[in-house]
Order: structure tokens, then C-alpha cells, then sequence
């Protein structure tokens, strides 16, 4: 099966070259204790058979310099796309998002709660970020939303409903809370299917509650997949974040997904991502 991970993150050994300087002043704990550079990726790739890979900024080591990835991006296009993270508050957002673009950056990130970053933030749909929203969808460019549902839920329709034009992929799901209820969760998420821009990323985050909930994941599958189609949710691994090895991770994703017919799972291993980001229907390998 042709594989995808829209979904890792890279850190480079030469802190000279890449300084940390991670958002809020506090790095993660995986950033430091198993981090994984951009030829290691690629190896890693190569032994879970995974064509291409989307590098996700590791914001929690690097916040807004995205040197490395695109670095990474330019040594290997053949196997590697960019996505960094990027601060729709600051000035002049149409011309740094274009020139993120020129300079290797297939889609941008917005970080607004994460394992650093606990308390989720509602900056992402200030008035102030609407030059940053416009730009994006004239530049046909997909932000990665790195947020939490629930709690920002409704800063993420505002914004879907403002920009209908905007790729918004929507990390980790938005963390669904999977484990209190399997199809609670489902039909919450299912509900959002609404908005035409907006698409699901898949990760870890999500199949490992999905898979200790045995029989009772396909209510979330079931309504998650029925509501937004395969077409519009792609996987992501999230490694190294996750402690997993890449082939288990790709290996939990194909058991949880197992209840899906074929080419719903080809959509979301690959077909998703390369409609998410063209500059991936290259080879790979």
C-alpha cells in the first residue's frame, strides 16, 4: 500500500547551525530525549515502506524558525515536503507567508495548545490574523491547526466560516476525548463536517484510544468517516513524538483502520495527503 505520514517532526544534531528556541521557552521532553534527524527520517521511512513524508516544524525545539525543515525539504525533495510553524499575529502576513512559500514551505502550522503550551489559546481567529487566513486561501496553501476541541471549537468554526477557501487540516483530530466515549466523540467531530475546508489528521493521538476501545472504536470510525469520506482525513505518525517505532506506528494505524473497506484506507494512508499537498505526487519511493 502507498503510504504517506502528513505527520514527524526532524531535529538536527548541529545546534549551531538550528539554535532551539521552542515556543513558549520550554521544549518537550521528546524533543530531547529521542530526536531524529532528517537522514534518520528517511531510514526510518525506508524500513516502514513509507513513500514521502510532510516534516512537521518541531515547534516545541524550534518555535518559528523553520531552517531545518526546509533545509531538509531542499536536501531531499524526492522523499521530504515542509510544513512550518508560522505567526499569523505578526505584520505584513501576506508577504511572510509568500515568501515562507518561495522558500520551501508547502503549508504552515499554527501552535496554539500543545504539551507545552497547556492552555489552549483563541488568538488564532483575532481579527488580527484575518490578513493571515485571506493570504492563505489565495495562495491555495493547507494550515496545519495544532488546537484542542472543546475549548476552542468555536474559533474554529468562526474561522472555517469566514475563509471557506482555506485547507484547514486539523492535527490529532483536535484530540477527541476517544476514551470517555468512542461515539460521543464521533458524533462531535462528525458534526464538523459541515465546512468543506476542513480536514482530520489521524495520528497516534487518536488510534491508540481507538484501539483500547476495542469493538467500540467504530463509533467513532463510522460517523467520522461516514460524515467528512476518506477523502478528506489523512494519517499522520507523529514520530518521534510518539515512543513507538515508525513500522508499529504504521503497523497501529493499519489494525484500527482494518474495519474500513480498501480504498477508504488508501485515501487516508496517501490519497488525502497528496490532494493536501500536490508537490507529493512525485515518485517517492
Amino acid at each position: 500500500m502507498d503510504i504517506v505520514d502528513t505527520h514527524c517532526h526532524v531535529i538536527s544534531e548541529d545546534r549551531a547551525r538550528y539554535p532551539w528556541s521552542p515556543i513558549g521557552g520550554k521544549a518537550s521532553a521528546w524533543a530531547a530525549s529521542r530526536p531524529v534527524t532528517a537522514d534518520g527520517m528517511a531510514a526510518r521511512m525506508d524500513e516502514a515502506r513509507i513513500a514521502q513524508a510532510v516534516l512537521v516544524q518541531a515547534t516545541t525545539a524550534y518555535g518559528y524558525d523553520n531552517s531545518y525543515v526546509a533545509d531538509s525539504r531542499g536536501r531531499r525533495p524526492d522523499r521530504f515536503l515542509a510544513v512550518g510553524t508560522f505567526d499569523p499575529l505578526a505584520p505584513d502576513a501576506t508577504a511572510r507567508l509568500g515568501a515562507a512559500v518561495d522558500g520551501g514551505l508547502a503549508g504552515v502550522r499554527l501552535f496554539t495548545s500543545g504539551s507545552t503550551v497547556p492552555v489552549q489559546g483563541e488568538w488564532f481567529a483575532a481579527p488580527q490574523t484575518y490578513e493571515f487566513w485571506h493570504a492563505a486561501g489565495v495562495l491555495g496553501i493547507t494550515v496545519c491547526l495544532q488546537m484542542r476541541l472543546g475549548p476552542a471549537t468555536r474559533q474554529l468554526v468562526e474561522i472555517l466560516e469566514r475563509f471557506p477557501a482555506v485547507r484547514v487540516l486539523l492535527d490529532h483530530i483536535g484530540y477527541p476525548d476517544i476514551a470517555a466515549s468512542p461515539g460521543r466523540a464521533g458524533k462531535e467531530v462528525a458534526e464538523l463536517a459541515v465546512h468543506p475546508g476542513l480536514y482530520l489528521k489521524l495520528t497516534h493521538r487518536n488510534l491508540e484510544p481507538l484501539r483500547d476501545a476495542g469493538p467500540e472504536a467504530i463509533e467513532f470510525l463510522a460517523p467520522v468517516v461516514g460524515a467528512f469520506g476518506a477523502d478528506r482525513i489523512a494519517w499522520g505518525s507523529n514520530c518521534p513524538a510518539a515512543e513507538q517505532s515508525l513500522p508499529e506506528l504504521v503497523g497501529l494505524a493499519r489494525t484500527v483502520l482494518a474495519p474500513l473497506p480498501e480504498p477508504a484506507r488508501a485515501e487516508i494512508f496517501a490519497g488525502t495527503a497528496r490532494r493536501l499537498y500536490p508537490a507529493l505526487t512525485g515518485s517517492g519511493r
